[in-house]
């Protein structure tokens, strides 16, 4: 028997650790060390990056840099939330030295939010390796673009390491900025559901005249074997949360579905709760009747249960609150933006329910609900009484004009969702190579 006992404990050991799912595809993490890192040997790099930077076998962008032969990994850049990921939206973020590479981290949302001179001294390359969700009010889109506008002024070389859209690349929604309306949380002239890659999104804000005044040395490391129809499922890949209250790829859905709960007030939409994003409520509605009322307006592709639960933290914390849970029945049919504005129709007209009203922290409030819509529209909208056809409708003209506008910057194709086992071929870009703009090749 104790002959065996290794054997045994080595089986179980194996038997009880996660399946880890085989990825169907190469990440730009993947493409590069295959390349044995030819582009950044001899080069001191700065990483920008947290917790999601990994490769496709779950292996840290850090980790895989730092023993790079021939590139030197000279220091961290987190955006918000921290390198780690580990801190609440919206919270400050100090710069530190890592425990795990006693490399310097410097913190992008902290004192500044775009990297300072300083920070770039002794730095030849900066290298972009975070996950997305695909919306634009999530900050890290605005790290990328602000992050490359100082490589320009400080002339060094600015690298995205490519990584999927969740919520594939098809997916366009949602109102575009007010002329001229520009913040951390809606950094670019873009709609609020956008359907770029991180690298296809760098490539449209290094082209595209006035988005930043600086413009780097850009290359683009894409994915191979990744298309636009793909959701995160699709891809065989692990999901590493991007936040805190981001633990799932499907809720990035539920963020675009219900996030704009959080900036407008008054309703609990699963933060503080096990479900963030993903169930809404309020202690004076009936969970039945609301379930009730957003499944008889028969939007394609989801529908609702009641929900009763209670949060740990936040709104209405400790207190029941009777409300609904969103499905996904068809993601490929619902339009998530329109079912944003059906949630906050709803609970706008709802008797006793204050929303757009400032609170003390200034986490809600008509300021902050603008911050993340991109001006001031579709609060006006909403106060005067518009219908959610009626403000979905008046999207229409800018989102097409977008569509026809991203064109040039797709790197990837599609093909049918039914052809997956079967490997993809490299995309070919869609445009020409600039001297200012490199993508490197996946094969």
């Amino acid at each position: 028997m104790i002959f065996f006992r290794p054997a045994f404990l080595f089986a179980w050991l194996l038997l009880s650790a996660p399946l880890l799912p085989a990825a169907n595809i190469k990440l730009g993490i993947d493409v590069l060390e295959e390349r044995q890192f030819d582009q950044l040997k001899g080069l001191r790099v700065g990483l920008i990056t947290n917790a999601t930077g990994v490769d496709s076998h779950g292996v840290s962008t850090v980790d895989i840099l730092r023993k790079a032969p021939g590139v030197k990994l000279v220091a961290l850049f987190g955006p918000e939330h921290g390198v780690y990921g580990s801190d609440w939206a919206g919270t400050y973020v100090a710069s530190s030295t890592d425990t795990h590479t006693g490399l310097p981290v410097y913190s992008l949302y902290g004192l500044t939010r775009k990297p300072t001179p300083d920070m770039l001294k002794g730095i030849d390359v900066l290298v972009y390796d975070i996950q997305d969700i695909g919306c634009r009010s999530y900050t890290f889109i605005s790290t990328l673009g602000l992050a490359m506008e100082a490589a320009g002024e400080a002339g060094i070389k600015f690298f995205v390491l490519d990584r999927p859209n969740p919520l594939n690349g098809n997916r366009v929604e949602g109102m575009m900025p007010a002329p001229g309306f520009i913040n951390f949380e809606c950094q670019w002239n873009i709609p609020y559901v956008y359907g770029l890659t991180p690298g296809e999104l760098a490539y449209m804000i290094e082209k595209s005249n006035g988005w930043i005044k600086k413009k780097p040395a850009l290359t683009i490391v894409p994915m191979v074997g990744w298309t636009r129809s793909m959701y995160w499922e699709d891809t065989g890949l692990i999901w590493v949360p991007t936040s805190p209250h981001i633990p799932t790829s499907e809720t990035s859905f539920n963020y675009i579905a219900t996030g704009f709960l959080g900036e407008a007030g008054g309703i609990n939409h699963g933060i503080g709760y096990t479900l963030p994003f993903a169930v809404f409520g309020h202690p004076s509605f009936n969970s039945f009747t609301l379930a009730d009322h957003f499944n008889q307006l028969e939007m394609p592709g989801v529908l609702f249960r009641p929900s009763t639960f209670k949060p740990f933290y936040g709104v209405f914390k400790d207190q029941i609150i009777n409300g609904a849970q969103i499905f996904y029945t068809d993601r490929d049919k619902v339009n998530l933006c329109h079912l944003a504005v059906q949630i906050l129709f709803y609970a706008y007209h709802a008797p006793g329910i204050k929303m757009f009203q400032p609170d003390s922290t200034g986490d809600s409030g008509p300021q902050a609900f603008d911050a993340i819509a991109g001006g001031d529209a579709l609060r006006v909208a909403l106060q005067k009484g518009s219908t959610p056809d009626e403000i979905v409708t008046s999207w229409q003209a800018g989102l097409s004009a977008f569509r026809e506008a991203r064109r040039p910057y797709l790197l990837y194709g599609d093909r049918s969702k039914l052809d997956l086992s079967s490997p993809a071929p490299t995309p070919a870009p869609s445009a020409p190579a600039s001297a200012t703009t490199k993508k490197a090749v996946g094969n």
